[in-house]
């Protein structure tokens, strides 16, 4: 078995229109900038968004940094108004749950040479994490410096990318899987955000040619060596084993465990087959059910992203067609979720309303950029 079926629930028969998506975003961007000029400081953060932290919550990945970054895009792309953005307090080097995705965000909202100094800093002291992977490493830390480079053309940040890339091809095992030593535990994973794709899709866009087509070939044969097939479709284990439950016993399908999230991060060089194989597999399993929600994390939006590249890569528009289908579902599930919640939405990029909303705007626009880490 490939997944579990009562995770996901039948997609909406309601179509695409294009207004009506225009109109959907629009209303999530309106109610996230008004929530935002309430009598609280940032967002009430979600009870799990806020596991183990205290509300508001002022990181990239569940916080405010992403919620901003998300609204500055859709504003950019004419998919929402919003007022100036005020930005939250950083704190430590992780790209997702640290000060370095809070002063990326604040940098490229207000540009100072005060942020770009702190920003090089956090990137420089997170070389030698221990974690080998996007969301607190120096994988996430390579994606920061590497929007630097392009927004400034500034050679420090050059310096600083190449510093982070040569520690982890340092520390890259000769099988070429990285060792994530994350809470508490060492493991060697598959994911995006914890582990071989996302530590390739940091490192592709600057390492040097001999070992840019290195890393790739050995990576796609590492990825079919991992990969489950049954009956024309595939699925992934989070981690090097030949099961595909994780630790808890549960088969996934979504961005940060799964198949979507191999297709969405190795696109551009898995072998064909394997990626339509692997996206073929959330739509025949449907949208995750309202427990996961419409979220580009494990959500509807981010198992949607994988007929975005299947578009992208063949240029086939079923594919497209799949991905709007999902993109109003995942929105129908913005609504249903608010209703539940008494009209309060979750204001989050990765597993809130905002990141469904950038989804669809993708979905209009026809872009299959994954956000923060295939553009920032």
């Amino acid at each position: 078995m490939l997944y579990r079926p009562e995770a996901f629930e039948p997609l909406t028969d309601v179509r695409w229109d294009g207004g009506r998506v225009r109109d959907a975003i629009r209303a999530v961007v309106t109610d996230t900038d008004r929530a935002l000029r309430g009598p609280r400081l940032l967002w009430r953060a979600d009870d799990w968004d806020r596991w183990q932290g205290t509300s508001p919550m002022k990181n990239l990945y569940v916080g405010a940094a992403g919620a901003f970054w998300a609204l500055d895009q859709l504003r950019k792309r004419d998919h929402g108004d919003t007022l100036p953005l005020p930005l939250p307090p950083p704190r430590e080097s992780a790209l997702f749950a640290g000060e370095t995705g809070i002063l990326l965000v604040a940098w490229r909202l207000g540009p100072t040479d005060e942020l770009a100094d702190d920003l090089l800093a956090r990137v420089r002291a997170n070389v030698d994490n221990p974690a080998d992977e996007v969301m607190w490493g120096s994988p996430g830390t390579l994606i920061a410096a590497r929007a630097m480079l392009d927004w400034t053309g500034d050679a420090r940040w050059r310096d600083a990318w190449n510093e982070s890339a040569e520690a982890l091809w340092s520390r890259r095992e000769p099988d070429g899987f990285w060792v994530q030593r994350l809470y508490g535990q060492e493991y060697r994973g598959l994911t995006p955000p914890h582990g071989l794709v996302g530590n390739v899709q940091a490192l592709m866009p600057l390492l040097d040619e001999g070992r840019r087509e290195r890393l790739l070939r050995e990576a796609a044969a590492l990825i079919a060596r991992t990969a489950v097939l049954e009956d024309g479709l595939a699925n992934w284990p989070p981690r090097d084993r030949p099961d595909l439950p994780g630790p808890d016993g549960q088969i996934r399908v979504q961005w940060c465990a799964g198949g979507p999230g191999i297709v969405i991060a190795a696109a551009d060089y898995l072998e064909e087959d394997l990626l339509l194989a692997g996206a073929e597999l959330p739509w025949h399993t449907g949208p995750p059910a309202l427990e996961k929600g419409p979220g580009i994390c494990h959500g509807t939006a981010g198992n949607g992203y994988a007929f975005l590249k299947a578009f992208q890569r063949t240029g086939d528009e079923k594919w497209l067609e799949r991905a709007r289908r999902f993109a109003v579902h995942a929105l129908d599930q913005v609504e249903r979720l608010r209703a539940q919640r008494g009209g309060r939405g979750r204001y989050s990029l990765w597993t809130g309303d905002i990141g469904a909303a950038l989804y669809a705007a993708d979905c209009i626009d026809g872009r299959s950029e994954y956000p923060i880490l295939d553009y920032v």
